[in-house]
């Protein structure tokens, strides 16, 4: 007799995922939302815009790309959602917004429940930290299109900005100071490089090569440092004119994204030592430097612009919030790049 669970599909498993996950996803609750009795879909209060004059909504999606594969060879399940809120949220915060909610997707070859309650579980915290609601998602199995512990996540997330509020390249102006905020690793991009290098070298994810603290597995599984509170922060205590979440690309090609036309940011390559996993990388898979560059955010994570007599207030502050942050450089004259010296 055939049966959807004779094709792979388990739904005893999924009801069973959504339990084990229901404490944690409570702990990123904000006091906007609204219960849908038929968990069909989440609920916002917008009545809490009514102290906005114009509020804009900001949203952003995206996933972890191929990290999941070492989560899932590794088998360490709850950083990664840490890393999705990362990617998501953060890319919020660079108008000025701030994050409200986030909603989730995962994918996966076989519904295991405490597997899936590890991933959302991570991703619950991660709202938390983030100060966003997890009000929804959906867990799909997908038998026979992926493998039984393969597994995909993405999400989407929705923030609020008065609409005089908005950061972005219009506010920069040359003179600006550059303040880099410390990555607490690879984060979520590149790894389709890192993973080519395990691949094509002796590195193995035990191992603990270089200056390593830990074994190579934990260092790329670190995850993803979020910002969004830093970012509100900074921008209440004034100044702030714009900010880059350095992910795809890299620390120059996020960079110039905030720059207008007429400005550059001159970026003093000295100013940081680049954390060791970076050096690794580097030396076991001979990526020259440009690769580097354009791949990795090599130990910046996010990048303020702000006005050059906020800039020691910024420091200050970044600090007082545990976050290692430096003058990396200056914004010039120029033609809307940002480049090395």
């Amino acid at each position: 007799m055939t049966s959807y669970e004779a094709a792979g599909v388990d739904i005893a498993a999924g009801e069973r995922a959504v339990e084990l996950m229901k404490s944690r996803v409570a702990r990123s609750r904000r006091p906007e939302v609204v219960d849908d009795a038929s968990g069909f879909a989440g609920l916002f209060d917008a009545s809490a815009f009514q102290r906005y004059k114009r509020p804009l909504l900001a949203t952003s999606t995206d996933g972890v790309g191929t990290k999941v594969d070492l989560a899932r060879r590794l088998g360490v399940y709850d950083t990664v959602g840490h890393d999705l809120v990362g990617m998501v949220i953060d890319d919020l915060a660079v108008c000025g917004a701030e994050p409200l909610f986030m909603t989730d997707y995962i994918a996966c070859g076989k519904v295991v429940p405490e597997r899936i309650a590890d991933i959302v579980g991570g991703i619950a915290d991660a709202c938390a930290l983030a100060g966003c609601a997890l009000v929804g998602g959906e867990t799909a199995e997908h038998p026979g299109l992926l493998g039984p512990d393969e597994f995909d996540i993405a999400g989407a997330g929705t923030g609020v900005v008065e609409a005089d509020d908005i950061l972005g390249p219009e506010r920069v102006r040359a003179g600006d100071a550059v303040i880099a905020m410390a990555s607490s690793g690879v984060h979520a991009n590149g790894y389709s490089l890192v993973r080519h290098i395990l691949a094509t070298t002796d590195l193995a994810l035990g191992s603990r090569p270089g200056d390593l603290d830990r074994t190579l597995g934990e260092e790329l599984l670190t995850p993803t440092r979020i910002y969004a509170k830093d970012c509100l922060a900074l921008t209440a205590a004034g100044g702030v004119h714009a900010f880059a979440h350095i992910t795809g690309g890299g620390l120059a090609a996020n960079l110039a994204r905030s720059l207008p036309a007429n400005v550059d940011a001159v970026l003093d390559r000295g100013s940081w030592e680049v954390p060791p996993l970076f050096r690794v990388l580097q030396s076991h898979g001979d990526v020259p430097q440009a690769e580097m560059d354009k791949t990795f955010n090599l130990g910046v994570g996010m990048a303020a612009i702000v006005a050059p007599d906020r800039a020691d207030a910024a420091l200050r502050l970044l600090a007082e919030r545990g976050v290692p942050s430096w003058i990396l450089g200056e914004t010039t004259e120029g033609t809307g790049q940002a480049i090395f010296t």
